[in-house]
């Protein structure tokens, strides 16, 4: 498999409509970085990362960091898939998968959706903005297909948020476009946003719950989902390559004690400080909490009308 068809492959939305599609193209990503790699760059600061060095046919370009301690290799990876899809299947039928799973579920998500923006770091300086893009509308349509393969209803749209005068009179709608539009017996249960990283984003995410919940007088759950908060620092030495941290601990604290708290916040890839951090620990957790615990607990409180909200399906035409 040449990395120009990998590339040409990821580029094209369309093929990725099922869970297997990704699957697939993951398999085959990792086959190709087997033999197909120019190096392997370890990060100076944080030795469990890597950087992929392309060839020529990638205009050896490097990628961004990935971390070894959750990649699979390909030889791993087809016995993890088929784990992965076993436990969506056992949650799918309300049985809890064995706890031994929960790091295959995360290693997984995370597998697949760096092999799709690792192979997009191969195209070209000039299109790195439509690799960004493609890259985060695929992950929030991964994301989306494995909420729906548990038969939970959930779609990308705008919903029309009705806006109340002291009587409880509607006044007017206003439109808010989301990622994810959970819901459950009529009922919009679960508002998420899914985003590649937190970086530039976690300040709306936190005031888009703020004023949902205002002008409707709601107390409807709003989750976030991360892949990672890292990226790729070249150091001043020639050819020495770190990472650095992209979330905003400062941020997070102040919008989760002076604004709102979300209901749910999740990453394939956690940080460290999201863990040993007091605050932080109790408000961001590893992404398999979501899928064996936190949704099914969240669809179970109450929700609205979905002929109130007035959901129009539709792709997020801003995802990264």
């Amino acid at each position: 498999m040449s990395l120009e068809y990998l590339v040409n492959h990821a580029v094209d939305k369309q093929r990725f409509q099922t869970i297997p599609n990704y699957i697939t193209f993951c398999r085959n990503y990792l086959e190709f970085i087997a033999t197909g790699l120019q190096a392997r760059i370890v990060s100076q600061n944080e030795n469990h990362y890597q950087f992929y060095q392309y060839r020529d046919d990638g205009y050896y370009n490097i990628t961004r960091p990935i971390n070894t301690q959750l990649m699979y290799e390909a030889e791993t990876f087809d016995i993890a898939s088929n784990q992965f899809l076993q436990a969506l299947e056992q949650l799918r039928e309300k049985q809890l998968p064995d706890d031994s799973l929960r790091q295959v579920v995360i290693s997984t998500i995370y597998t697949v959706q760096q092999a799709i923006g690792a192979a997009l770091d191969a195209l070209p300086s000039g299109k790195s903005n439509q690799a960004r893009k493609v890259n985060g509308d695929l992950f929030e349509r991964l994301i989306r297909l494995l909420i729906v393969s548990l038969n939970v209803d959930c779609v990308s749209g705008t919903v029309q948020v009705p806006v109340r005068d002291e009587n409880g009179s509607i006044l007017f709608h206003t439109s808010y476009q989301h990622d994810l539009l959970i819901s459950k017996d009529d009922e919009l249960k679960i508002i998420g946003s899914v985003k590649t990283s937190s970086k530039d984003r976690i300040d709306k995410i936190f005031v888009d719950k703020f004023l949902y919940n205002k002008l409707t007088s709601t107390a409807l759950p709003h989750i976030a989902i991360f892949l990672n908060d890292v990226q790729r620092k070249k150091a001043k030495q020639q050819n020495r390559y770190g990472i650095n941290a992209t979330f905003l601990p400062g941020h997070f604290k102040a919008y989760t004690i002076k604004l709102n708290p979300l209901d749910g916040v999740y990453y394939c890839d956690i940080r460290p400080n999201m863990i040993t951090d007091g605050l932080l620990s109790q408000h961001i957790q590893t992404i398999d909490n979501l899928f064996y615990r936190d949704i099914w607990q969240l669809l179970s409180s109450n929700g609205q009308s979905l002929e109130e909200v007035e959901i129009e399906e539709g792709e997020n035409e801003e995802s990264e």
